[in-house]
């Protein structure tokens, strides 16, 4: 007899990764039952739900619709059991979150005890990088994003902004001198950081008289990953501007020193995505509502997004 509940959440999780192996990996069975519980299925609806070549698998027609109405069916299912419990303390599952290491480190890290205490039958298992992760193909739940998010497959909850610093090591200032206007900030050297999302280096800016300015500085070298600019800056290979919260360490230790205070950087964008069209479990939901109020509580993360956005409007016009 077939269990319908596992066949629906292993087809979907075969769809959601395109991949038998990446499926049985992320479910925790062996690649050969998950291909058995397919074959099941399908026999039992009597129609190909997927076509399976050697290079590579798609989804039918048939298994195209089929796949809408288990997600929502496993969605409504897990929604039930979570209210019939009547606590959400009795979550249980895992789930694939993916974060920047700032926002790691400084904030949801330190507090993960809490989520425990509350959710202590929910698994976390976080990835911290700065890259663009696909969702979908990889089976992650959640990802917290930082900037604009680019139109996509994703919707995203708005957590509020970090502010970022201007800044570079002593020894750079030594070498280069100390700007002290936004004009002569170009005559210095930038340790250029690319854009996780356009891929395009990312100039500094700033907010001046209520409105945004950029400021494009010259670089040798140019990183993706937002350690490696933290790196690069300490050893005095050009001007950055990153997140405070990653930089804070640094700056009371002195290994790097704020420079154009009077002009703030503008605030960077943080938000929490999932992917769209599809119903948000009682799992997510409930992370990414203990998100909010941590982002909420914390003192480096302002809430207020309506001078950010139209900050950001003046630096990208439509």
């Amino acid at each position: 007899m077939i269990d319908r509940i596992t066949a629906m959440r292993t087809f979907i999780r075969i769809v959601d990764t395109n991949s038998f192996t990446r499926a049985a990996e992320s479910l925790n069975i062996p690649r050969a039952t998950a291909t058995t519980i397919v074959q099941n299925l399908e026999a039992l609806l009597g129609t190909a739900l997927l076509v399976r070549t050697t290079r590579r698998l798609s989804i039918t027609p048939e298994g195209a619709a089929y796949y809408e109405r288990c997600a929502q069916i496993l969605a409504d299912i897990d929604e039930m059991e979570a209210s019939i419990r009547n606590s959400t303390d009795n979550l249980t599952g895992r789930l694939r979150i993916e974060m920047p290491s700032a926002v790691a480190s400084a904030i949801v890290l330190p507090s993960l005890d809490d989520f425990h205490a509350r959710y202590p039958n929910l698994d976390l298992a976080i990835g911290v990088s700065n890259r663009t992760v696909d969702m979908v193909s990889e089976a992650i739940d959640c990802s917290i994003q930082l900037g604009e998010l680019p139109d996509s497959n994703l919707v995203a909850r708005q957590l509020g902004t970090l502010d970022q610093v201007t800044c570079a090591s002593p020894v750079y200032l030594a070498r280069h001198g100390t700007p002290v206007d936004l004009d002569g900030l170009r005559a210095h050297v930038a340790v250029n950081c690319v854009s996780p999302h356009s891929g395009r280096e990312c100039d500094f800016d700033f907010e001046v008289d209520g409105e945004a300015r950029k400021v494009k500085l010259n670089g040798f070298v140019q990183v993706s990953d937002e350690q490696a600019y933290l790196t690069c800056g300490l050893q005095g290979l050009g001007m950055i501007q990153p997140a405070r919260i990653a930089a804070q360490p640094y700056l009371d230790s002195g290994l790097l020193c704020e420079v154009l205070p009077q002009w703030k950087p503008v605030p960077m964008p943080v938000s929490v995505a999932y992917v769209k069209n599809r119903r948000v479990s009682p799992r997510v939901r409930a992370f990414v509502d203990w998100l909010a109020e941590l982002f909420e509580k914390a003192g480096h993360v302002e809430q207020d997004m309506s001078r950010v956005r139209q900050l950001l409007r003046g630096l990208h016009p439509a």
